[in-house]
Parts: C-alpha cells; structure tokens; sequence
C-alpha cells in the first residue's frame, strides 16, 4: 500500500522515472545506477545536464564492458526529478530505493541530498552527489556518503579571501538563501573576511525561492557597498543581479554553487557582466580529456554544458571502477570501495575522506564577459 501511495505521490508531481522495465526487474545482466536532481523548475537545465552526462558515462562504461562476479553487466539508468525540493526528493529516494538501484548519483542541492540520504542509508545505497556542497551533508556519519566536489568550509574561505585580498573590497554585504547550504557559505565567508581583518557592512537573507529584493537590497543600498556575496543558487543570483542594476547599487555581484554557467547567463542578461562567481573544481578547458567529452556530449545532445555535468559524469565512471574494484553491486562493498578508491577523472583526481569529502578539491573563481564564464584565478586542487 506505501509504496502505491509513492508511486502516486510521484505520478502527481510530474516527476519522470526514465528506466526500462529491464532495469526495474533487476535482471541478471543489468544493474540499475539511479541519478536524482531537478529536471524540472529553476534549475532544471542543470539537472539535465547532469543527467545527460551520467548518460553518456554509462553508455561509455557499457561499450567497453564490465566484468562483476564472473558474469558481464550492463549498467541502466533510473531518473527521478526531485525539482530541488527536500520532500520531493524523499520521495524520489523512496522510489529509487523501491526500483533496487545499486547506488545513486544525487541529488543536486543540499537540501535535497540531506533529506534523501537517510533513507539511502537505511537502504544500504551509496549516494554521490555532484553538487551538494554544505558541510553538513557529510557531517552526520553515515558511511555511504560522498560527494564528488569541495565542501563550503572551503569554498567560502577561497572566496572571502579572494574579496578581501585580491579585489581589495572595502565595504562587504552578504546575502543569504536561509537554506542550510546558503547559511553554512554566507557563514564560512564572513568568517574568512575576519580573518582578513574585515567585516561585513551588511548581511540579509532571503527566501531561496523568491524574486523580490527590494527590502534586502534597499539595507544593503545605504551601506554603500562595493561587493555584494551571494550565498544562493545561480538562478535566484540571476534575479539579484538584475534587482542590483534596477536599484542602481553600483558593486560588484559574487556568487557561488551554480552560478558560472550558461543558465546565469540566460537568466541575466547584460546585467550578469562583470558577475564574479566561484565554482568547484579547475577550469573547464584545463580538465584531463575536457575536448572530447565536450565533442561527445554536444554531439549527442546538442545543448550547453552546465558547470556540474562533468562531476555527474565523474560520479558514474567512479561507481563503475568502484565496482570493478570490490568485483560486486552490493552497497556495503561498493561503500567500502569508494572509500579506497583512487580515481583519475575529467575533473580531475578524485579520492575521499573518512567522511565522504572529496581530497585535495579544487576551485576556479571566475568573470563574466562578453558573455563568456572567464576563468580569473584557481584554488586548491591536488597538486
């Protein structure tokens, strides 16, 4: 009766599951991987973006072929569009949990990750995100935890240093999504400006999923700034871009997680120029191996490449060698495995801790010009 009451659940909100009947009756020679973001909503063009490269990585892994247990396999692709929400996202790990995925590639954002990972847990599922960078997310001791990218204790130390030393910013103001992912980065942030000396002039929080700033905007205003730092997503960073020309406040925007990509861009417009924003690991054209995965996605899929497809892709070639490695699909051994693995990727080398955070991560702060992500300066990164 529960799981009837999902699978309505699921049906109502629109989310698409995009696997064939083989992959659901887990026949011998095929193992489901589940891959879990937004398809839909704000920031669906990122979301399928990573889906389409966890596609193309799967097809990859498949055309060579895989070896598990002395029998060969074929990895097939279950989709659930958890539209950046927490409790749709519970519901979707439900579903995947339900379909007998061998691990999951997910989800995007933190909110959505932290509230699906339980229940993974409970299951036994690895579950690596390629996106979710507050710290929490890998603080709560669950062992099949990873995430594929830095964390914001991190980020938001590169990126408040960066202000406060390389632009030499004097008047700071910050502004927060009131999600746990915004908060932990507008934190980490402000802290990194202390160490620098620095405090910041003025900091507001808004609701992650609105597109009025003027009551935040006009604080900020009277305070004069030069640099506001947006601790948010990239679409909802668009609008404030946008709201920040429209009230003649002259400073420079910095954001973060998902804001240096073609959906900003879009979004923007003419107001994004000048728009600096931080974003995980190196620059794309100094990615091992980045011309032909980009020649093999557009081919396929003739769309832009958002700034995290390339670590969706990582996630699903570090599950198969993980796999290879325990010669198994079982959760606690492909857990086991993922915490030994070391892997050289598109993005770059990839090994975790203890607690599932990628080593050694690195970061690239980048400038928008002539409508073009530059990138500006690197951090971090195994050398």
């Amino acid at each position: 009766m529960r799981k009837r009451r999902t699978l309505q659940g699921l049906a109502a909100l629109g989310l698409a599951a995009l696997a064939s009947p083989r992959v659901l009756a887990q026949q011998d020679d095929a193992v489901a991987i589940g891959y879990a973001g937004p398809i839909s909503g704000s920031s669906g063009k990122v979301g399928k973006s990573q889906q389409h490269a966890v596609e193309l990585a799967l097809q990859e892994i498949n055309a060579r072929g895989l070896k598990i247990g002395g029998r060969k396999i074929a990895f097939k692709l279950v989709t659930g569009d958890d539209r950046g929400d927490a409790r749709t996202a519970t519901l979707i790990a439900d579903y995947l949990v339900r379909s007998r995925v061998a691990a999951v590639i997910g989800h995007w954002n933190t909110a959505a990750s932290m509230a699906a990972a339980p229940i993974y847990a409970a299951a036994g599922i690895p579950q690596i995100s390629p996106g979710s960078s507050a710290r929490q997310f890998t603080a709560e001791g669950r062992p099949g935890v990873f995430r594929i990218i830095g964390h914001d204790d991190d980020g938001g130390a590169h990126a408040g240093s960066y202000a406060a030393r390389t632009l030499e910013s004097k008047r700071i103001a910050v502004i927060d999504d009131d999600s746990s992912f915004g908060r932990n980065l507008a934190a980490t942030f402000i802290r990194s400006l202390h160490d620098n000396g620095m405090d910041a002039v003025a900091q507001e929080s808004v609701n992650a999923k609105t597109s009025d700033f003027n009551q935040q905007l006009g604080r900020i205003r009277t305070k004069n700034p030069d640099l506001v730092f947006f601790a948010g997503l990239g679409a909802q960073a668009a609008i404030l871009a946008r709201n920040m020309r429209r009230m003649h406040i002259d400073a420079t925007l910095m954001a973060a997680d998902g804001t240096a990509g073609p959906l900003f861009i879009e979004l923007a417009g003419s107001d994004g120029v000048g728009t600096l924003a931080l974003a995980p690991g190196p620059a794309e054209e100094k990615m091992p191996g980045w011309k032909a995965f980009e020649k093999k996605y557009k081919a396929q899929f003739d769309e832009d490449i958002e700034r995290f497809a390339p670590f969706a892709y990582d996630a699903a070639h570090v599950l198969a060698a993980a796999a290879q490695e325990a010669n198994s699909t079982d959760g606690a051994r492909l857990t086991a495995a993922l915490h030994a693995i070391r892997y050289n990727g598109l993005t770059g080398s990839i090994a975790f801790d203890r607690e599932g955070n990628l080593r050694n991560a690195g970061y690239t702060m980048y400038v928008l010009l002539q409508g073009k992500w530059m990138p500006v300066r690197g951090f971090g990164g195994a050398r």
